[in-house]
């Protein structure tokens, strides 16, 4: 605490010492007279340069900048704003198309599925027709073979017993008579 007492003390002696001392003056102005002074000055100055209409025309210039791109910024956002409505039209007109589109497929694959299955069912039954066909021919083919076969065995058998009780005067009492006959 004896550093804070003694750094007080400094300072208290060093303004009563600043008070003592005598203030500059010129023409028998102060310097808060000459401030003032050199104000009024100024600002006569630059009324009579017409700062302050410089200024304002230029705020002017800039609110009227500003304005415009305002108005720029709005007329930008109200064609966004259409373009954005625009393309949320699209998008749900290319929902409805995409559903529309499923839609119809689905009923496609339905009646290609319903024609596969009818053209199956078609197949299958031309298939079992020339299956009993095809059983029906080589059932006719083998009775026509076994007929066959049967007619050369009784021709055979026949041609044997004629030539084993025929001989060639029976033969020649045969022909006689066929033309007795005629």
């Amino acid at each position: 605490m004896s550093d804070l007492s003694s750094l007080y003390l400094l300072a208290h002696a060093a303004a009563e010492g600043a008070a003592e001392h005598a203030e500059p003056s010129a023409w028998n102005l102060n310097p808060v007279a000459w401030v003032a002074l050199s104000m009024v000055v100024l600002i006569l100055v630059a009324l009579y340069m017409k700062v302050p209409k410089m200024l304002t025309s230029g705020l002017d210039e800039g609110i009227a900048e500003i304005r415009k791109q305002l108005d720029e910024a709005k007329g930008l956002r109200a064609e966004a704003e259409a373009l954005r409505k625009e393309y949320a039209d699209k998008i749900a007109n290319a929902e409805k198309d995409a559903a529309a589109m499923l839609e119809h497929a689905r009923h496609e694959a339905e009646a290609i599925v319903a024609k596969a299955e009818a053209d199956t069912t078609t197949v299958i039954a031309r298939r079992e027709k020339m299956a009993a066909d095809k059983i029906a021919a080589a059932e006719r083919g083998a009775v026509e073979e076994l007929r066959a076969k049967a007619a050369q065995a009784a021709a055979a058998a026949a041609g044997k017993l004629i030539a084993a009780k025929h001989g060639a005067d029976a033969d020649k009492a045969l022909v006689d008579e066929a033309i007795a006959g005629i």
